[in-house]
């Protein structure tokens, strides 16, 4: 018979096993979402598990990116084509529309023409919001109706990448080319500012606060940032490498960074401008995205295919996660 201490150990164990099992079952509270352009599938990955569960193949060639509903139930995939932006190629003229939970594509919206989608954001108004490069706008859909219901010019070419203010008043686009952010009013639909940045510019955050919009130089290892108050460039940072992705922590200490020549992610302390942290990941650091509770970043990796975990509270990598073939665009879906 075992003793009285033995037995309130196991009893211990058996509790703090219940209470670890619970937790992992709680997980992080949604699904992670990847744009595979390899294979032109939509991956749907476990982040407890740490695996895709699931993959829904594209109605077209190819996505970039991807959006999730905010009540994580439905995702937004825009089909841009075949090309890299401001390369010849197929123009995609369609979102698709996908189930999340059903793991099937329900609807495939058709703007009218060749537009070349690419990034969406959903608004605080419920409107989800696309850059539409061929026609230098912002196209503003209705997800309830699946229809096109405003464009918001950006007067600039290759508007690729976007971000909105927290009120939803104020649009941000990246416009690659050009190497300019346009400053859009969503309410009046008019451009209140163009800003010179780079000769190329790419990917844009905004940082939690709202003071200022990040986009990275594609030519130099440098990032822009314009003061969001008086839209006009304050000092840049100088990087280790040139920079891809960008995204903000949820308390406004960091700004996480894929640099892919590099093979690396980096940590910028918003405080000091300052690059405080590197970390090795696979070749090709795309996207970054900040999962909603701050304690984890992910990074897909173009040339394996995989999604780096980045521990933030350690400011470590953690597990790679298998995800689909050119692994790009992520998006979280947050549990219904």
């Amino acid at each position: 018979m075992p003793s009285r201490g033995a037995a309130v150990r196991v009893v211990l164990a058996t509790v703090a096993g219940a209470m670890s099992l619970n937790a992992r079952a709680a997980g992080p509270g949604g699904l992670l979402l990847v744009a595979n352009k390899g294979d032109q599938t939509l991956g749907i990955v476990d982040p407890v598990a740490g695996k895709m569960i699931a993959t829904v193949k594209q109605s077209g060639v190819t996505a970039h990116e991807v959006v999730a509903s905010p009540d994580g139930r439905t995702a937004y995939v825009p089909i841009y084509g075949d090309a890299g932006v401001g390369r010849p190629g197929s123009d995609g003229r369609t979102i698709d529309v996908v189930d999340i939970a059903s793991r099937k594509r329900v609807a495939t919206i058709d703007l009218g023409a060749p537009q070349r989608p690419h990034e969406a954001v959903f608004g605080p108004d419920g409107r989800l919001y696309v850059t539409t490069e061929l026609t230098d706008s912002v196209t503003v859909l209705d997800p309830r109706k699946n229809v096109v219901v405003d464009r918001l010019p950006t007067g600039q070419k290759e508007s690729h990448m976007m971000v909105l203010a927290r009120d939803g008043k104020t649009a941000y686009t990246s416009n690659v080319g050009a190497g300019t952010v346009s400053v859009i009013d969503v309410a009046a639909r008019r451009v209140t500012a163009v800003v010179t940045v780079a000769r190329h510019a790419q990917r844009i955050a905004l940082s939690t606060d709202g003071r200022f919009v990040f986009t990275a130089d594609q030519d130099a290892p440098r990032l822009a940032v314009i003061d969001t108050r008086t839209n006009k460039l304050v000092p840049g940072v100088g990087l280790p490498a040139v920079a891809y992705g960008t995204a903000p922590t949820p308390d406004g200490r960091f700004l996480v960074m894929a640099l892919p020549g590099a093979s690396q992610v980096g940590v910028l302390d918003l405080k000091s401008m300052e690059v405080v942290k590197t970390l090795d990941v696979p070749k090709a650091p795309q996207e970054v995205l900040v999962r909603p509770d701050g304690r984890v970043a992910y990074v897909s990796c173009d040339a394996s295919g995989q999604v780096a975990e980045i521990d933030l509270a350690e400011m470590r990598v953690g597990r790679l996660i298998q995800a689909g073939p050119m692994a790009d665009g992520l998006a979280w879906a947050p549990q219904p």
